[in-house]
Formats: structure tokens, C-alpha cells, sequence
């Protein structure tokens, strides 16, 4: 029997004469088992007595060898070595360096390392922290010991959020170089990982087999940590994540999960099919003698799961359209090993092959990003079903705004005017000038001489790629007074849309929105154009008859999204106030005129949440509605903020925790004045409005 050279190619079954296959034992196993004969011929040839591949006949150079055919990977014995760790096939370094989970770390690259990514110290600091009386409530929110072993949603969305808001504080402290530069490590992501794992800020930390407790399949990630940090992936670098179980006779090690970077696997045209590459070969690195990947660390327990048949979590890499250097990762679901095998790869090594199969009836994920793909591609006419118009904004927009119906016949909205700002807004008096910055081309981090950065109490309100840090009271955006560039990072909301938008029909809320890209927690979406209402008109009429409005003196419930000072408690810094300081009510109905923002729903728990921004034109300032996503939002999800209650409350009506708002459970009915909610949520308030 002969290693096969075919691409992507599944072998056929019961070709292998498993009589003369000697069974790989675990890891534990001081040797594997081999005939003595086979041991003589090798004790001179390799230091370790085995070679990473050995076939039980090798083929004579003198006769001609048969078509080449995949090799099962159990022809191939367990070698012993078990100190080298190369790049594996996946783009994936094949290190078994744990994120956050406890196992060993060997990070080859060229960057430092934070001690909690040590086993030893890790695993130490976890004991010490189920021991540990402290609370973290009193400083960080606080999530109990049981959700920090086994969380749910609400939890899971918390410790994202949190990450994502240190992670964004960081950025913002090193785009202004007020970073120590003594200090061990400056890229924010891991030092906001670090600064949680160290208060124990985590979820799921138990290990498992199967579904993740809060983790829902089609969740994206921006960054390898999220997914730590949550329980769904323990590797912080390494693609595929195992654990040991005990039976009743054996100790075994099994795969948990596995990311797919999209490099080497198998663009199958099945979607539910992968292809996946095992772990070990040097690609593309020169001066390198051929070397086979070898059945042990995550490539064993891949077999042993193939064996044992259990489910294994797939995530899935894809580029990131806005960062062609980036990544972003959506998890698929459950999988079982169907088949696994072994073939060359490019530099002519052995690698490992296993046909990972998706269970059934589970939500698409992967499928919905491949079929958004192939509408961008395709023609406007024909890839996109129930599609009405290619361009609702009829160029008004730089990306333009598809409206599809998939539910009914309705061709389409009330019509209105499309309009991307504000229409005749009116000016506020603030007791600061507005006068705009001097700043030469952009406006710069940390430059304290700007007037921009003065309004925003001495810090740039964006990360360098445009990301919002925090919610404020204002935000003051530079504006047509300033002396910088159209191009400056301080004009986020007046830059029009950034993601590509779908006005869709909804099944039982009439049209929504939603995107057909990612969305990053803190990006820009759109603002809320329109008509602005002169608020003595409404207060005279004692309320406005429109649908289409947004209002900033109604009641909203209160959240939290900006980082907690608590985690980062080497810098001394104060957290911004999250309260809205709006200097007079600005009413805006987009039923006449208006942009995308007329279309997103309301929902109790919404993925996306409003900011005022203020810049000044003419010599005066104007308050725009700016709407930023509140955590990472996937492709094809519908786009959703709070509406709030009405602020005109009658007399002697009791104010409940919700504000004002009704907490009608089941929904069978909504006050007098609001509407019925449909949003579905486990935290519907039963109506809005």
C-alpha cells in the first residue's frame, strides 16, 4: 500500500488491509507497538527508533510503483517526538498555545507573550479563582461563579461587549501615545484579554464536547480571543482545540473544535462539507527538508473523534472586506468526521485529510455569508431572489440600497423622498464657540491643541479605522468650519454609508433593514435623516400623528457599553459619562423625506443604539442622530434599536421599572397610546411607543 498524491480526493472504503496496520495508541503510551523486525531495520536510521511516516512496506526503488491513492491515516504510526511544532496546513500554527483554557503555550512568532497564556501560572490562577471569596459585582458588573463555568446568552453578550470596550479604549490610548512604552505588550486586543482572565471576567470555562452554553450558531468574531474568552474555542492561535476524557478502561483525547482559515481547506461546493488539513507541515518556507505531519496533538484527537463520532464545533475564517489582512470568524455549528485520510501536500510532505460533515437542522451560518457572496457577484437582475429595486436610494448613496420582498407581492414602501441628512435643521446655541479646528490635513490622536478634540473632553473619539470608543454625552465631530481634511477620521457620521444595506420585507413588522456585510461592535451605520419638527408645534398638538419619527426626548432604558475603568487598573483614567446631554429636543420624522434609518425596528434588547453628534456649519451648531452597532451584528441579521416611551405621560400614571413602559409578557395586549411589540426578545416589554 502506497501514500496517494490526489487532490481533495475521498478514498474509497474497504481498500485497507487493516491486518497488517498496526492501531496508533495514545499519547500516554511510552511507544508505539511495532513488530520487532520493523524495529531492527529502523534502530539505525532514526534517533527515536520511528519515523514521522512509515509505511509497513516500502515500495522498491527498482519496481514500478502502482497509481498513486490516498493513505489512511491509521497505516501511519504515533510518532514519540513531540517537540516540534510547525505551521500547519490550515494557516494555523500547529503550537498547541492555549488562549485561555490551560494547555501549553510556544508562541514562535515574534511578539510577546502575556504570562497568562502559560499553562502552569493559568492553571494555577484558575484554581486560585474558584477559591477566592472576591465579588466581582461590586466593580465590573460581576458574573458568578456558576455562569463563569457554564453561561448563557446575557452572559456571553456581556463578556463580548466588555472585551470589545477595553479593547477600544486601548486603541484609542495607543493611537494617542499615552501608552507606557516600558510596558510588556501594545496590541490591545491581547492586553484586553489579559486584563479580563485576569478578574476572572469569562464564561463556559468548563470544557466540552458539543454546543456552547450562550453561543449561537452565525455568531461572528473579529478576533481569536472573543472566542476564548466564551468558551467556544480554546486555542488562542493553534486551529484545532481537544481535550482529554476518561472511559471506563482508557483515557482518550478528543477534538473539541476546529477553526477553518479558508487557506488550505477545500472550497467544497457543499457548504455542510469540509475539507479540513491536519496540523504539522512547513509550507512555503525555504530551505526546509520535506517533513510529514504526524499523528499526534490535535491531529490524534481528530482521529480518535472520527473513531468516536462526537460532535465537533467548526468555525469558520473569511476575509474581512473592510481589512484584507484580517479575518473574520462565524461560527457553523456541530460536525462529525465522515472520513479522514492522507495525501501530499505542495512542499511534498504527507498531510492529514478528515471530511468533517454538518449535522442537520441546524441554522445556516456559513451558507447565508457564501450566498451574500454570489448576490455581490451576480447581476442585479437574476442572483437576488425577490428583489424589487437595485437601488432604493437611486444614487443618492455611494453603495447602493437593494429592496427585496420575499414574503408577499407588496412592490414596495409608501414613497418618499430619499434624503441623507437632516432637511432645514435648525442651529443650538452652545456655550462653547464653534469654530472649527486648524489642524493641517487630519486631525491627529492625543494632539490637545485641537479645538475637536478640546470639545471631546481631551480624547479622539474614533479608533483609527473609524470604530466609536464610547458613548457620550456629545460627540463633536469636525465639520465644514474646520480646517482639516474631508478625509479626517473625526467625520465618521458625515461620510454616508459604509456597508452595503437591504430594505427587506419582514414577516409580521412590515419592511425592515438589515446589511448584507459584517458589522463591527462601535461601526458607523447610518444617521436618522430627515425633516426636522419644530417641538412647539408638537407640544401645542400635544404629541405628532407620524410613524416615521425619532424623537430624543422620549424615555430610554438605560445601558451600559463603555469599558469598565475596573479592568484596567494600571491606567488612570475615568470612564465618560453614557448620558445624553442634548441642549433642546430635536424631533425628526422621515416620512417625507429620509434615508434608511426610517426602516430599522424596534426591539427590547436591539443590536444597535443612537449617539448625538454635534458639528458646526455656518458659524452655528447643528445636532445630528447618529446610529453605531451596539456589538458585532452578522451578515443578513436585521438592524434594530430601541424606539423608548413617549415622554408625555399622563398624570398619576405610575412609573414602572421599565420607565414608563409597559412589561406585558405575553404580549396580548398594549396601553393606550403605544403599540403591541413584536421583537420577540426575552426582555419584550410588551409594547413601545
Amino acid at each position: 500500500m502506497e501514500e496517494g498524491s490526489c487532490q481533495n480526493s475521498v478514498p474509497g472504503s474497504g481498500f485497507v488491509d487493516k491486518t497488517r496496520i498496526v492501531e496508533a495508541k495514545p499519547l500516554r503510551s511510552l511507544a508505539p507497538v511495532l513488530p520487532k523486525s520493523l524495529q531492527s531495520s529502523l534502530s539505525g536510521r532514526y534517533p527515536s527508533v520511528f519515523p514521522p511516516f512509515v509505511l509497513f512496506e516500502e515500495p522498491q526503488e527498482s519496481q514500478p510503483s502502482p497509481a498513486p491513492m490516498p493513505a489512511p491515516i491509521r497505516s501511519y504510526r504515533d510518532p514519540l517526538d513531540e517537540e516540534e511544532a510547525p505551521h500547519g496546513a490550515n494557516g494555523e500554527t500547529s503550537s498547541p498555545m492555549e488562549g485561555l483554557n490551560g494547555c501549553n503555550v510556544d508562541d514562535g512568532q515574534k511578539r510577546v507573550v502575556l504570562p497568562m497564556n502559560s499553562c502552569k501560572s493559568s492553571q494555577k490562577r484558575s484554581k486560585k479563582t474558584k477559591e477566592s471569596p472576591f465579588d466581582l459585582s461590586s466593580s465590573v458588573g460581576g458574573i458568578s461563579m456558576a455562569k463563569r463555568e457554564d453561561g448563557d446568552r446575557e452572559v456571553v453578550n456581556l463578556v463580548l461587549m466588555t472585551y470589545d470596550s477595553l479593547r477600544r479604549r486601548l486603541c484609542q490610548i495607543e493611537d494617542a501615545k499615552e501608552l507606557n512604552t516600558t510596558m510588556l505588550i501594545k496590541r490591545a486586543d491581547l492586553r484586553a484579554s489579559n486584563a479580563m482572565t485576569g478578574k476572572a471576567f469569562r464564561t463556559n470555562m468548563r470544557r466540552r464536547v458539543g454546543a456552547v452554553p450562550g453561543v449561537e450558531i452565525g455568531d461572528i468574531f473579529f478576533l481569536r480571543m472573543e472566542m476564548c474568552l466564551v468558551g467556544l474555542h480554546g486555542q488562542s492561535m493553534s486551529g484545532i482545540d481537544y481535550m482529554t476524557i476518561k472511559d471506563e478502561l482508557q483515557e482518550e483525547t478528543v477534538a473539541l473544535s476546529i477553526v477553518s482559515s479558508g487557506v488550505y481547506d477545500n472550497d467544497a461546493e457543499d457548504n455542510d462539507v469540509l475539507i479540513y488539513s491536519g496540523q504539522g507541515e512547513n509550507f512555503n518556507k525555504k530551505d526546509k527538508h520535506v517533513i510529514d505531519q504526524k499523528l499526534q496533538r490535535g491531529n490524534l484527537a481528530l482521529d480518535r473523534s472520527s473513531r468516536r463520532h462526537n460532535e465537533v464545533r467548526v468555525i469558520r475564517g473569511l476575509r474581512d472586506a473592510a481589512n484584507r489582512n484580517a479575518k473574520i470568524y462565524v461560527y457553523d455549528g456541530l460536525y462529525k468526521i465522515q472520513d479522514s485520510w492522507i495525501e501530499r501536500g505542495k512542499s511534498g510532505g504527507g498531510v492529514f485529510k478528515y471530511k468533517f460533515v454538518r449535522l442537520s437542522g441546524q441554522p445556516s451560518a456559513f451558507a447565508v455569508w457564501k450566498s451574500v457572496q454570489k448576490w455581490k457577484m451576480g447581476s442585479s437582475t437574476s442572483s437576488r431572489t425577490g428583489l424589487i429595486l437595485a437601488d432604493l436610494s437611486t444614487g443618492v448613496e455611494s453603495i447602493p440600497v437593494s429592496l427585496v420582498n420575499e414574503v408577499d407581492n407588496e412592490k414596495g414602501p409608501s414613497f418618499f423622498t430619499y434624503f441623507h441628512s437632516l432637511k432645514d435643521p435648525k442651529p443650538f446655541s452652545l456655550l462653547q464657540s464653534s469654530h472649527g479646528c486648524n489642524c493641517n490635513k487630519t486631525c491627529v490622536p492625543g494632539d490637545l491643541s485641537c479645538s475637536c478634540i478640546q470639545r471631546n473632553e481631551g480624547d479622539f473619539p474614533y479608533t483609527a479605522n473609524g470604530v466609536l470608543v464610547s458613548r457620550k454625552p456629545l460627540v463633536h465631530e469636525c465639520g465644514p468650519l474646520c480646517k482639516c481634511s474631508p478625509n479626517c477620521k473625526n467625520r465618521v457620521s458625515q461620510t454616508g454609508l459604509k456597508h452595503q444595506m437591504e430594505v427587506f420585507k419582514t414577516k409580521d413588522r412590515g419592511w425592515g433593514l438589515r446589511s448584507l456585510d459584517p458589522i463591527r461592535a462601535g461601526t458607523f451605520i447610518c444617521e436618522y435623516a430627515g425633516e426636522v419638527i419644530d417641538v412647539a408645534k408638537v407640544n401645542k398638538n400635544r404629541g405628532y400623528d407620524d410613524e416615521y419619527v425619532f424623537d430624543t426626548s422620549r424615555i430610554y432604558d438605560p445601558f451600559k457599553w463603555n469599558y469598565e475603568p475596573s479592568l484596567l487598573e494600571e491606567i488612570s483614567s475615568n470612564v465618560s459619562c453614557e448620558d445624553y446631554d442634548i441642549p433642546s429636543p430635536l424631533i425628526i420624522s422621515s416620512k417625507k423625506f429620509g434615508n434608511v434609518a426610517r426602516y430599522m425596528n424596534h426591539s427590547c434588547s436591539p443590536n444597535v443604539f443612537w449617539q448625538p453628534v454635534l458639528y458646526a456649519e455656518n458659524n452655528q451648531s447643528f445636532l445630528h442622530i447618529a446610529f453605531f452597532a451596539l456589538r458585532h451584528i452578522p451578515p443578513m441579521t436585521e438592524l434594530t434599536y430601541d424606539y423608548g416611551c413617549s415622554s408625555h405621560i399622563p398624570p398619576m400614571t405610575e412609573l414602572t421599572y421599565d420607565y414608563g413602559c409597559s412589561s406585558h409578557a405575553d404580549h396580548s395586549s398594549a396601553p393606550k397610546g403605544r403599540k403591541k411589540c413584536l421583537c420577540g426578545s426575552s426582555k419584550c416589554r410588551g409594547s413601545f411607543g
